[in-house]
């Protein structure tokens, strides 16, 4: 990417000598795999591997980020990767698309239609239309649940660059799973900092004209009110360590016009009517046979009440008389 080259000084300024070289190399970090792409059987495939180096530059990376509190990780296990990397894959996509792992350090997936909406905003195309495709595919990936969090999916990186849209079906799909968030974090507040890393890809890079009526249509789209009352906790500036990722995030963006566009964000939201919003997707989810046993509940008879009932049955004279003789009256 070449974020950090033009914020080197920022590094010096910012980070203490035992991690000036973590800070560095986040860019780096980033590109942990090479990626190329291949034509088979008249479909394009996405092929991208772990690089050598990659195990050891995710864990320096991941040192950062537990000193400056941020709360998230590469996979730097190669397995742990592939593994998550697939099957978030396969959950999102798998209506039309598949992916699977290849050798040793490899993920192959099928190539998703559509353009990533970063280079949408580069080219000055971005409109409300695809920002509501990303708002309804967020909050559709939102609705799964994974046992890795023991809770609702969140991405960890949903940047624009990670969001495809394609205008022919008007989809959003998302890409790239190489971060996870801690595993201790609150689903809200796990899903309240994807729509945080996606707005601040924006919050730089589109007009100021545009930028609350961009916003507010993707978070009204989007409609999880508890996510966004924790979105709203989450708008001040980082200081410290912190701050240098979240120069990534903004692509060092003036501090002091990211501060104004999310002071300004932060009013809209108090004032957003979320009940008008798009509901909730629901997702079936495929359930295994339980091998737990399960406590009985009321409406289910216990066995001394099949066996009670067995018993009177057979001791009536026959199924047609009654046990018992009329009341006299």
């Amino acid at each position: 990417m070449g974020i950090l080259e033009n914020g080197a000084s920022l590094v010096g300024n910012f980070i203490p000598s035992g991690l000036a070289s973590v800070a560095s190399r986040l860019v780096e970090a980033i590109a942990l795999n090479s990626i190329w792409e291949r034509k088979r059987r008249g479909r394009t495939l996405v092929f991208k591997r772990r690089n050598a180096h990659g195990e050891q530059l995710s864990e320096l990376t991941n040192l950062y980020f537990r000193v400056a509190n941020i709360p998230i990780r590469f996979w730097s296990k190669v397995e742990e990767w592939r593994r998550w990397e697939v099957g978030c894959f396969q959950m999102l996509n798998g209506d039309r698309f598949h992916a699977y792992t290849l050798g040793k350090r490899c993920v192959v997936a099928e190539k998703l239609p559509g353009v990533g909406l970063y280079d949408l905003i580069e080219r000055g195309s971005l409109n409300k239309r695809m920002l509501q495709a990303a708002a309804t595919e967020l909050r559709r990936a939102h609705e799964f649940w994974t046992d890795e969090f023991r809770g609702r999916w969140s991405h960890g990186d949903a940047t624009t660059q990670n969001v495809l849209y394609d205008a022919k079906t008007d989809r959003a799909r998302l890409i790239d799973f190489e971060i996870v968030h801690d595993k201790s974090l609150p689903a809200a507040t796990r899903q309240a900092d994807d729509l945080l890393v996606f707005l601040l890809d924006m919050v730089g890079r589109v007009p100021s004209r545009k930028w609350i009526p961009f916003a507010t249509t993707f978070l009204k789209t989007y409609g999880d009110a508890k996510v966004i009352h924790e979105l709203g906790k989450q708008l001040d500036l980082p200081g410290g360590l912190a701050w240098i990722w979240w120069g990534v995030r903004t692509n060092f963006a003036d501090p002091a016009k990211v501060k104004h566009r999310l002071t300004s964000l932060s009013r809209a939201i108090r004032t957003l009517k979320l009940d008008q919003a798009a509901p909730a997707v629901r997702v079936r989810h495929k359930r295994r046979p339980s091998i737990n046993c399960h406590v009985i509940k009321p409406g289910i008879p216990r066995p001394s009440s099949r066996r009670r009932v067995m018993s009177e049955s057979a001791k009536a004279l026959s199924p047609g008389i009654p046990r018992r003789p009329p009341t006299k009256r």
